[in-house]
């Protein structure tokens, strides 16, 4: 089952929850929808799932409209971050409610169950009340309960944010895998960049109402169209300046006396921009070295992150990071003179935003 929504609007009050979204999601496709809080990512599933009415739009499932259809007519599973588990059935009564209420063979109920707490990992508390879960095993039933369903189109509201970093690791994987296998459309909505890179087939990034982009993890990763989308998915370095030459193989951007060499660009020569680098895209080298692209500084910081480490920075041009393998920066020690540099295909230019780029990098 496809799912289109068509120019969706939803206020609360004066504050704008959606504004004239239009997506269309494809049948089996697992899109997750990624932004800041109060982005409007849990209202778009509401509306999807009947919760909340628009005030204009359509939804369509199937090819068929059903903007005015009760929720329980639409077709859909909305997992919500509250869980919403019947507290008086056990680990087991819940995720079997589904296939008892939509009357399947016993045989075929037993199978679809086990599978879905094999997969949560909840095959040993199947007698355990909502009450004596903790939160992420909460979680994990109310997953197992949606997907035991057999639904068609699945909404997920933030479905592994109560796990811990081990089982979360491994649900997300077997949650897409399954959703694959089922054949099920799935809409996840996520704050978390890593996992929505991970699993998505195509990512929407969403602020303020309103779609920023929409494309495949690498396409959003390597491509985006804003310092906010570079800057939010991952973490970015910013230079801004003037175009000083340009053609087709790349751009020079003079930036308060630092001159950096970055991709080709459409906007004309003279014109102020930002040039933005990711953090994992910059190298740091001991020493201080002047030349393109390169930017010495004293290394104040030093992050431990597992196989890489956070590096900060103190330059004249500013505060600056970046991600490097662990045994890299081992061997650079903070108060050392240190260079960040980059490569020209790296630094991606961009206009800069009409409310400037601090406020253009903020998260709400």
């Amino acid at each position: 089952m496809g799912l289109e929504l068509r120019k969706i609007s939803k206020k609360f009050g004066e504050v704008v929850a959606l504004s004239d979204v239009s997506i269309r999601i494809e049948k089996g496709e697992y899109l997750v929808i990624l932004g800041p809080t109060g982005a409007g990512k849990t209202t778009m599933l509401r509306v999807i799932a009947g919760l909340e009415e628009l005030d204009s739009g359509d939804i369509l499932l199937d090819d068929k409209i059903v903007t005015k259809a009760d929720p329980e007519e639409r077709g859909v599973v909305y997992l919500s971050q509250t869980y919403s588990l019947f507290p008086h059935m056990n680990v087991l009564e819940n995720v079997e409610f589904g296939p008892k209420v939509r009357d399947w063979n016993p045989a075929n109920r037993e199978r679809i169950v086990s599978e879905m707490l094999n997969l949560v990992r909840l095959q040993d508390r199947v007698d355990a009340f909502p009450h004596e879960l903790s939160g992420g095993m909460k979680q994990r039933n109310a997953l197992a309960r949606a997907l035991s369903t057999n639904v068609r189109t699945l909404l997920l509201d933030e479905p592994l944010r109560a796990l811990d970093a081990r089982l979360r690791l491994s649900l997300r994987t077997e949650l897409r895998r399954m959703s694959k296998d089922l054949g099920i459309t799935s809409l996840h909505v996520t704050h978390d960049q890593e996992e929505a890179i991970t699993i998505a087939d195509r990512i929407v990034i969403l602020r303020k109402g309103k779609i920023v982009q929409i494309g495949t993890p690498a396409e959003i990763y390597d491509n985006p169209v804003s310092p906010f989308v570079q800057h939010f998915v991952g973490e970015a370095n910013f230079f801004c300046g003037t175009i000083q030459e340009k053609n087709e193989e790349g751009s020079l951007v003079k930036c308060d006396g630092l001159k950096v060499s970055a991709t080709a660009t459409d906007i004309p020569v003279g014109s102020e921009v930002c040039v933005g680098v990711k953090t994992e895209r910059c190298h740091v080298t001991r020493g201080k070295e002047e030349g393109l692209n390169k930017l010495p500084g004293t290394l104040e910081r030093e992050l431990f992150l597992g196989r890489l480490s956070s590096i900060e920075i103190s330059s004249e041009y500013g505060n600056l990071k970046a991600k490097v393998l662990a045994e890299v920066s081992a061997t650079m020690d903070e108060g050392e003179d240190v260079t960040l540099h980059f490569d020209r295909d790296q630094a991606i230019v961009f206009p800069i935003p009409d409310e400037g780029l601090e406020k253009e990098l903020e998260v709400e």
